[in-house]
């Protein structure tokens, strides 16, 4: 899993060189397109909601002993609940949407590396965009479950301070999930590619961090965070494939 990880960040360090020497900035405009505008309504909706979420729990407290310090908790309560959960729904919506764009440039990245011409699939576009909603769909629910609990943890002391690790981290995995199926979509179908990226758990998850950090940086994050991503998602996941099929 630890070596997994590595290699999943270590990916990172030739995706811009990589992306240069192909020239695919340009095929990469309209997904950094859909990244900016998701990331600027997803953040305008958030800042509106998150007084509103801490007021409605606040409510439940009835009694006005403790009421200030149940408000500030509430409130607080709500505004990581907003950021979380913006980062979980603008990660699912672009990757998704991106999917008809990055698939064909994944592909000129494999041929690339591999040193010949991949065998295209038959999917069209409507085709790849929906399975990265259905992708998306699948871990998006996945993420939401272990999402609350996990946030609840975090209300305990010492033991939120791991469970800020943990959410962390199963942020990433789904994060590279998404990155890792646009390789995994000519290799395998769509209950093969699951199984896939739960046996490499490490590479996706390692591929999300770099992702997740990104998202920490206003607009130029938002911005190279998927052609960086995407490159380095493929690269590692070829050659995992390959590794496999030669073992």
């Amino acid at each position: 899993m630890i070596q997994g990880i590595s290699k999943g960040i270590k990916a990172y360090f030739g995706a811009f060189q990589l992306i240069s020497t192909l020239k695919l900035w340009k095929y990469f405009a309209v997904p950094m397109i859909i990244s900016l505008l998701t990331a600027l309504v997803i953040g305008g909706l958030s800042y509106g909601f998150s007084d509103n979420i801490g007021n409605y729990i606040s409510s439940f407290w009835q009694w006005e002993f403790g009421k200030e310090t149940f408000t500030t908790i509430s409130t607080v309560f709500g505004g990581l609940l907003i950021i979380i959960l913006g980062f979980i729904i603008f990660k699912h919506i672009v990757l998704a949407l991106s999917a008809p764009f990055m698939g064909p440039i994944s592909k000129k990245i494999e041929e690339h590396l591999l040193g010949h011409e991949v065998k295209a699939t038959n999917s069209t576009s409507v085709q790849l965009l929906f399975r990265g909603i259905r992708i998306s769909i699948r871990n998006l629910f996945r993420e939401l479950i272990l999402t609350i609990p996990i946030l609840l943890l975090g209300l305990i002391p010492i033991i939120g301070l791991f469970s800020t690790v943990l959410l962390f981290l199963m942020q990433a995995y789904f994060a590279g999930f998404g990155n890792m199926d646009y390789t995994l979509e000519r290799h395998f179908n769509y209950k093969n590619s699951v199984a896939f990226v739960k046996k490499n758990r490490g590479l996706a998850t390692g591929n999300g961090i770099v992702f997740m950090l990104f998202l920490l940086f206003p607009i130029l994050g938002v911005i190279l965070v998927l052609p960086l991503s995407v490159t380095a998602a493929t690269e590692i996941t070829v050659k995992r494939i390959q590794q496999e099929n030669n073992s």
